[in-house]
């Protein structure tokens, strides 16, 4: 059974989750004009504002997303305000590299780590509302190295390489609790650099697509 593809974000709860960014901002104009309320969250006030002089009508969210109850909170928050969520993209992360595998520090492994917690703490919490949803979508932005690793940048790629294994669990979640409505993706880059609009243009398409036959699909999004 499949369900006719959306071609509007109209009425549709989209969540940011960690939005401060040159791509974060690209996304958040896109899935506005495309009728979205989009709500993005950042730990940095500062940037918050900023997104928001810069798309009008986000709705800025401080949270940690590493600290389960905040999140937690947040989804209560969104429900009793906007709604539940309808489509997530996670963009909370960061790059570090070492000198070979030695030199793959602690310290840079803690950083990276972050993202992962962040990645298990909000689809964990907002699962049930993409399932709900009649169009549930959810996308991360992964790296290439996650299937090619370099011996320089080990703990990076093995901290992308879990999180599309999470994101691919969560896409079998789907195919067992929402299978004609929702679906998880993975967009790959080398680098987002040059790319926030494309990968803004990919997002917002999601819901131009069948969800079982985009569930679970990996896509590389280059220049």
């Amino acid at each position: 059974m499949t369900t006719t593809p959306e071609r509007t974000l109209t009425g549709r709860v989209v969540l940011l989750a960690g939005a401060t960014s040159d791509a974060g901002r690209e996304v958040a104009r896109a899935a506005s004009e495309a009728g979205a309320t989009v709500v993005a969250t950042g730990r940095d006030r500062a940037k918050l504002d900023a997104l928001v002089a810069a798309v009008p009508g986000v709705v800025a969210e401080l949270v940690d997303l590493t600290d389960g109850e905040a999140v937690d909170a947040l989804a209560s928050r969104l429900r009793d305000t906007v709604g539940a969520v309808d489509g997530l993209l996670h963009l909370v992360g960061g790059f570090r590299r070492g000198d070979g595998i030695p030199g793959q520090s602690d310290e840079d492994w803690a950083v990276l780590e972050t993202a992962l917690t962040a990645l298990r703490n909000v689809t964990r919490t907002f699962y049930p509302d993409l399932v709900a949803s009649p169009a549930g979508r959810f996308a991360i932005v992964s790296s290439t190295s996650a299937t090619k690793p370099h011996r320089n940048t080990a703990n990076y790629s093995t901290i992308k390489a879990a999180s599309e294994a999470w994101t691919r669990a969560l896409a079998s979640g789907f195919s067992a609790d929402a299978p004609a409505s929702a679906a998880a993706v993975i967009f790959a880059v080398s680098g987002l650099a040059g790319l926030e609009q494309q990968l803004a243009d990919r997002f917002v398409g999601l819901w131009s697509e069948d969800a079982g036959t985009l569930n679970d699909t990996r896509h590389v999004l280059s220049a």
